[in-house]
């Protein structure tokens, strides 16, 4: 099997497992959270007084939320491709209601990132936090993102780097070569499909996070629980026997540290602006070493 094929996802797959997720995706999210927020911080970066804010691959819709609460006088779209996040987005407090932000102010799309329902040049701001690992191929994304932008929109991202889960890959590699973990997009892979979109100036950079867990059992529990298990279109079918299962999990246990076992997240930033950037840019560093005590993980 090619490299190519290992990393290519099953997208019905992919909508399947988060609109099951969309319940108990809240509980268990902690990571999504705390990205989320340093994405919205980034904001801050820009002067921005957008009319039309889309917020693509929205999950449960609390970015759609605080992008509303930041910008209160724009139209928020939250825009998810699983329902069943849409869904539990409107049942849990009910703050996509009118009541709470009158008319038609924020509304919920659920459609494909990769073929948005919008017109061209209609958004002035595009906000996606962890979806685009979940899009195969991206540039079919970047292509969308870039039509529908204003030519002085702005578009701000995140998404997970090839470190992501590199524990729980190399401990699955010990069983057999089949892919039992998503693979995902280098961070300069992603920054060469951003220019063949034609998104003006991007800039990427990197933050590592580990969370830690009792047992490799957790882990993939937590990631089956947010929807995030194995969409590869070439994934095993069925269920994993016993024996390769108890493989993996003595296979994780070199990692074992301190009683606990770690699990690496390398998270991917990237912005950019439609076709009229402006020449002051605001550029990021590199990379960002963040301790693990910011993240603020629960003690199981």
């Amino acid at each position: 099997m090619s490299s190519d094929e290992s990393m290519s996802l099953d997208q019905r797959a992919v909508r399947r497992s988060f609109s099951a997720a969309g319940e108990r995706y809240d509980a268990v999210a902690v990571l999504q959270k705390e990205v989320r927020e340093r994405l919205l911080e980034r904001l801050n970066l820009f002067k921005l007084q957008p009319s039309v804010v889309l917020d693509v691959g929205c999950g449960t819709a609390h970015s759609s939320h605080q992008l509303k609460t930041q910008y209160p006088s724009s139209t928020v779209i939250a825009l998810d491709a699983a329902l069943g996040m849409l869904q539990h987005a409107n049942a849990s407090g009910g703050w996509l209601g009118s009541k709470w932000f009158g008319g038609k102010k924020i509304t919920r799309v659920c459609a494909d990132a990769m073929q948005l329902p919008l017109k061209s040049a209609s958004v002035d701001l595009v906000f996606s936090n962890l979806m685009l690992q979940w899009c195969d191929p991206p540039d079919k994304v970047f292509s969308e993102v870039r039509r529908v932008l204003k030519p002085d929109g702005v578009f701000i991202f995140s998404s997970f780097g090839p470190d992501t889960l590199r524990e729980l890959r190399n401990a699955w590699s010990k069983v057999d070569s089949q892919p039992h973990v998503n693979t995902f997009i280098d961070m300069h892979d992603l920054g060469d499909a951003m220019m063949r979109a034609g998104l003006a100036e991007p800039v990427l950079d990197i933050e590592r996070f580990t969370l830690t867990y009792p047992d490799a059992l957790s882990l993939m529990r937590e990631l089956k629980a947010i929807g995030a298990h194995n969409v590869a279109a070439h994934r095993q079918r069925g269920m994993t026997g016993k024996s390769a299962l108890n493989q993996v999990i003595a296979a994780y246990e070199q990692y074992r540290q301190n009683e606990m076992l770690p699990a690496t997240y390398e998270v991917v930033y990237g912005q950019a602006w439609g076709n009229a950037a402006p020449q002051t840019l605001h550029r990021l560093s590199s990379e960002v070493r963040i301790p693990l005590s910011d993240i603020g993980r629960r003690t199981r």
